[in-house]
């Protein structure tokens, strides 16, 4: 089965990981490495967070557009990016969300199995 494991950034966790960015670096491609070799790892992406922030679009009844810039839901945690994880059930996905190397919050979704 496939899970989502989506990273949430805050201020706080961009500060942390500042402190010793190169470090951090090493243990956050450490841990892909590892998930990649052990077949656990099928996609990720990291989101640029640091040079424009989000825009959104939200659709009316009558279908007309809005556009703002910024996020769809404002608070202090700001999506980073995601991995897609193959794992046997949702304890092995808690346990890789567990194992991962930087302080973000890291938020755990099922995919749905396509037909």
């Amino acid at each position: 089965m496939k899970y989502a494991l989506v990273i949430f950034e805050t201020d706080a966790s961009r500060a942390r990981i500042q402190t010793d960015r190169d470090a951090y670096r090493k243990a956050y491609e450490n841990w892909i490495g590892e998930t990649a070799a052990a077949g656990k790892l099928v996609s990720g992406d990291a989101l640029d967070t640091e040079r424009r922030g989000p825009t959104t679009v939200r659709k009316a009844e009558n279908g007309t557009a809005t556009v703002t810039e910024g996020p769809v839901h404002n608070g202090e945690e700001t999506l980073g990016g995601w991995f897609v994880l193959e794992v046997t059930d949702h304890a092995e996905a808690v346990e890789l969300a567990r194992s991962f190397p930087t302080p973000e919050a890291l938020e755990l979704r099922p995919l749905l199995e396509s037909a």
